[in-house]
């Protein structure tokens, strides 16, 4: 597996693609498949605030129109904030496709600046096995 350093480029290449003109929050996000392929996504927002699409929900949107897979490592990187992590929401999107022990990388504009996770960043959420 690479290490983190190219799937950080993918996530901050999508970031400068995003469509944030109501929040001017630029937010990118890319995942790895165990197979390697990589996925990435940027925020887009729309006039009927909040009614956009965070970077991970586009990233996932990739994922899954591709096939989906098991899920190794997930980015996550945003213009004015170091050590970005996903919102409550996604973090339980995130969590729907991945395992509790995939690697969650907290990104700044330079790199890779902590990995959790997912049980650790959502210890507490939803599981599609109970609703069953």
């Amino acid at each position: 597996m690479p290490d983190a350093q190219d799937l950080f480029d993918a996530a901050r290449d999508a970031m400068t693609r995003c469509y944030a003109p109501y929040s001017r929050f630029p937010v990118g996000a890319a995942l790895r498949t165990t197979d390697g392929r990589v996925f990435s996504g940027a925020n887009i927002e729309v006039a009927s605030y909040p009614e956009g699409w965070c970077a991970e929900t586009t990233m996932l949107g990739h994922y899954i129109m591709a096939g989906g897979g098991e899920i190794a490592e997930i980015a996550v990187v945003a213009e004015r904030m170091d050590r970005i992590t996903p919102c409550g929401g996604c973090r339980q999107r995130l969590a729907e496709f991945s395992r509790p022990d995939t690697k969650l990388h907290l990104c700044d504009q330079t790199g890779v600046v902590e990995t959790v996770t997912m049980a650790e960043i959502l210890p507490f959420g939803f599981r599609a096995d109970l609703l069953k």
